[in-house]
């Protein structure tokens, strides 16, 4: 199966992966954490208590091997004549001398009877020892002579019921008392050590003498039985002791079984079952990791067709339907989809088409381009026969101008006066939303033109500012049925509201540049009013560099430039004592000097007023010569402004 990257990645596909994973993998891996602590931990344990038991098992033996060593010594010496000169080769049996290196009687004076074997040195027995002896008991220890060997020796009363007839001693064969491993049970792989009261090695099937560390020999001398860790040759070997165990009637010091089985054979089934387990579990993982990913896929390929629908919708894509046939509630919601996604494309074309004309009608400010976007965009947002806008005059109220795009290739807009009857405006008025009229009832008056065109069925949209009728927005339909939804209403609503505060804004623009022309015309004559020379000289000097202005073909903006700096030109004279203004005759040539600094002056009021710095050049210059003998700067030429040189002219008429 291929897996597609894609579909892998995707957030519902992790998700259902990770439900998966929480659901089912979690548990699996908690339980087969828990399951290879617990088997790692019991397998170890066993491991270590089969070594127990191994060198328990062994102590058993050997302790077995003495008591019939005992019992054999005892049996012997009741065998044996009561004359120490019969010749030693023919005393002892053949069975002896596989258990003994050597067999004789001691007697009280130190006499020696050598049975068989030799026995070299004669070992000192403690006081206890014979003590123990004679009262028919039977003593085993262990010397270290010069020879640097271990001699195991046992002794028993040579005649129990005569104790001054001496001992019968012998030294054990450490043939027969540590071997075969086999008669000793022990397993195979481990090493015995046997050591005693004094810690000192007796025998140890190692290649090499052992040693164990300090604080391993004082655990030993503490406890009977135990287990520890050491190291032998660079190698770890795990160990269990357990002290030798003898009838009371066998006199024995201290002597300790240590069996030690290195860790790699000890953990072998251990360290073999972590290796085992993770692959094991593995590959469980991945089977069900497999089997899971085959099953989340095969549910989300329609999803994933689906969320491909997505994108291409976003990507304004409307036209490419998704195609689902899993027979299951994946197919109905597809199905859904792509009706969903018809119904948001017609909504996108619309809303697009919507913003256009919001974005048309607000950059507007002209009252007959605002109308003309509305009648030659709405057609694509509604699919209406007709679209009409009404204005009511401002002054009668009863009265509009009603505005529809010609049907022409041109596409002209005509305009149509209609009158209102006080009840019908009334009715818009309660109905501010929106008004369905059919043409089979009764119809409004200004709808008398739409009706005769062929019309049937009538949206009406009122547009009330503030709480006024100012007009209303008209679609028809040629049929009578209806044709628009709720919807479709509610988008010419809004483009009614939007057209409405359009009109509103430009009505305001429209008065606020009627008070500003005026305020410019009323401060005109505040500055001409300074004196009865001067009176309606800035109006006179405006309208003829208008003039000039149009005959030279300027652009509105520059017109309306010249418009403002003619009113404004001679601001400055407000600065000029009246006297000098309404003298009769020549200036002085001071006078005149003082005359001169209008222009200054007029610059210096107006300069603190952004919105004037445009016509400031046309006031700096208006007394400029061509020639270049003017004031204040004495320009000539191009160095003038043209709107200087229009007001020099305009000035001197």
């Amino acid at each position: 199966m291929k897996v597609e990257t894609p579909f892998f990645l995707s957030r519902v596909g992790i998700r259902s992966f990770g439900l998966v994973v929480c659901c089912a993998r979690l548990p699996i891996v908690a339980l087969a954490v828990l399951s290879y602590n617990q088997v790692t931990k019991q397998l170890n344990e066993q491991a270590q208590k089969r070594l127990k038991q191994a060198a328990k098992d062994v102590g058993g033996s050997i302790s077995e091997r003495l008591y019939f060593l005992g019992n054999q010594m005892k049996e012997s010496a009741s065998k044996l004549s009561t004359e120490f000169t019969q010749a030693p080769a023919r005393r002892g049996s053949g069975i002896l001398k596989e258990m003994f290196k050597g067999l004789a009687i001691i007697a009280d004076q130190g006499e020696k009877v050598l049975l068989f074997g030799d026995i070299q040195p004669i070992p000192k027995l403690t006081p206890d020892q014979r003590k123990h002896i004679r009262s028919g008991g039977i003593c085993v220890w262990s010397n270290h002579f010069s020879d640097f060997k271990t001699h195991l020796f046992m002794g028993v009363a040579a005649d129990p019921g005569r104790p001054e007839r001496g001992i019968l001693l012998g030294e054990i064969s450490p043939t027969y008392l540590w071997g075969p491993a086999d008669a000793l049970a022990i397993p195979a792989m481990t090493e015995l050590c046997i050591l005693d009261q004094w810690n000192r090695v007796i025998f140890s099937s190692l290649p090499a003498p052992a040693a164990f560390p300090e604080q391993v020999t004082l655990q030993m001398s503490r406890s009977i039985l135990g287990q520890f860790e050491w190291v032998h040759e660079e190698k770890g070997y795990v160990a269990s002791y357990q002290t030798l165990s003898l009838p009371a009637d066998i006199s024995m010091p201290k002597w300790t079984v240590v069996l030690s089985e290195s860790k790699s054979d000890l953990l072998a089934p251990a360290a073999h079952f972590k290796k085992i387990f993770p692959l094991v579990f593995l590959l469980s993982v991945w089977v069900v990791l497999f089997l899971s990913m085959v099953q989340i896929r095969r549910s989300l390929v329609p999803l994933e067709k689906l969320r491909e629908g997505t994108k291409r919708i976003a990507a304004q894509d409307f036209s490419s339907p998704v195609t689902i046939r899993s027979g299951d509630e994946f197919e109905e919601l597809g199905a859904s989809f792509n009706a969903m996604a018809s119904r948001l494309g017609k909504q996108f074309t619309a809303l697009t088409t919507m913003n256009k004309i919001d974005r048309a009608i607000l950059s507007a400010l002209d009252t007959e381009k605002i109308i003309g976007v509305v009648l030659t965009r709405i057609p694509d947002v509604f699919p209406c026969n007709h679209v009409s806008v009404t204005l009511l005059d401002d002054n009668s109220r009863m009265t509009g101008r009603t505005y529809t795009e010609s049907g022409t290739a041109d596409r002209k807009m005509t305009v149509e006066t209609v009158e209102f009857k006080a009840e019908e405006i009334q009715e818009l008025l309660n109905h501010p939303e929106s008004i369905v009229l059919e043409a089979g009832g009764t119809v409004p008056g200004y709808l008398a033109s739409a009706v005769q065109s062929g019309l049937k069925t009538f949206l009406v949209l009122p547009i009330i500012l503030k709480k006024r009728l100012s007009g209303l927005m008209t679609l028809g339909w040629s049929f009578e049925s209806k044709n628009h939804t709720q919807e479709d209403s509610g988008r010419a609503r809004q483009l009614a509201d939007q057209m409405g505060v359009a009109l509103s804004n430009a009505g305001l623009i429209r008065e606020l540049n009627e008070f500003n022309w005026g305020t410019l015309e009323a401060l005109a004559r505040a500055i001409d009013a300074e004196s009865h020379w001067t009176a309606g000289h800035s109006e006179r000097v405006t309208k003829l560099a208008l003039k000039i202005g149009r005959i030279l073909g300027l652009p509105q903006e520059e017109m309306d430039v010249l418009h403002r700096a003619g009113l404004l030109h001679d601001i400055g004279k407000l600065g000029i004592p009246i006297d000098i203004l309404d003298k009769e005759g020549l200036l002085s040539k001071k006078e005149e000097q003082l005359m001169r600094e209008h222009v200054r002056l007029g610059l210096r009021i107006l300069e603190p007023i952004a919105a004037s710095h445009e016509i400031l050049s046309a006031i700096s210059h208006h007394h400029e010569n061509f020639h270049g003998g003017g004031y204040p700067n004495g320009l000539a030429g191009k160095a003038i402004s043209l709107g200087g040189r229009i007001f020099a002219v305009a000035d001197s008429l």
